[in-house]
């Protein structure tokens, strides 16, 4: 095309030519901390979610370098209309996520219908459908609601981050699932534990989780 040869995609990093929709040369891929456990294992995303709210297992992609090229690619992400950046990430997280016991539905955290309108997409979305496709689990979009806007966990003063009691809602009734919670950026997991305990009030429901990186703070 015309425009990828005078305008070609490059490294999100240092700059250097690639390959469309590839985001970071192979040489930056190794500045990444990708974790090493597994999905089952005792890992400190599990043990974050535990003092939480109950999990099965818990799986994150990689840490969050607060100046690294992880912060970079999520912001560009979640930031700079980059969507398919979430494809990426998913390509990632299938050659390192294994399970022993496949959940059954993945719920991934929803956007206000105003921020999404304003963003112009979950940057969730195409995540978790290459996960729900790869791994042939059902994914429903629209199971979750978030009932009000609120501002950004990145705007927000860390001693003023609190659980807001009613923030998310089921459209529809979920009993006797394993559910797969998917998020970008797991922190203090407040809005992790909010989503968990609306699909527990059904104690027939097991909740596991997966983020996409783990902010250590």
């Amino acid at each position: 095309m015309f425009t990828d040869f005078f305008f070609p995609d490059r490294c999100l990093n240092c700059n250097t030519i690639i390959a469309a929709n590839v985001f970071v040369c192979e040489i930056c891929i190794s500045q990444i901390k990708f974790t090493t456990d597994s999905f089952e294992s005792e890992n400190i995303v599990k043990e974050k979610c535990k003092s939480l709210f109950p999990v099965e297992n818990a799986f994150a992609l990689m840490e969050f370098q607060k100046e690294g090229l992880s912060r970079e690619l999520m912001h560009n992400l979640k930031y700079k209309g980059r969507e398919n950046i979430g494809n990426l990430f998913a390509e990632w997280t299938i050659e390192r996520l294994h399970f022993k016991e496949k959940p059954d539905l993945i719920i991934t955290v929803p956007l206000h219908k105003r921020k999404q309108k304003k963003r112009g997409y979950n940057q969730l979305q195409l995540y978790a459908d290459n996960i729900s496709k790869h791994y042939a689990i059902s994914y429903d979009k629209d199971i979750m609601r978030r009932n009000f806007h609120t501002k950004a966990q990145a705007l927000k003063v860390f001693s003023k981050r609190v659980v807001t009691k009613n923030l998310f809602s089921l459209n529809k009734s979920i009993s006797g699932k394993h559910v797969l919670l998917i998020d970008d950026v797991f922190t203090t997991g407040n809005t992790m534990s909010t989503m968990a305990w609306e699909i527990l009030k059904n104690k027939n429901n097991k909740i596991s989780v997966l983020v996409m990186a783990n902010d250590e703070g």
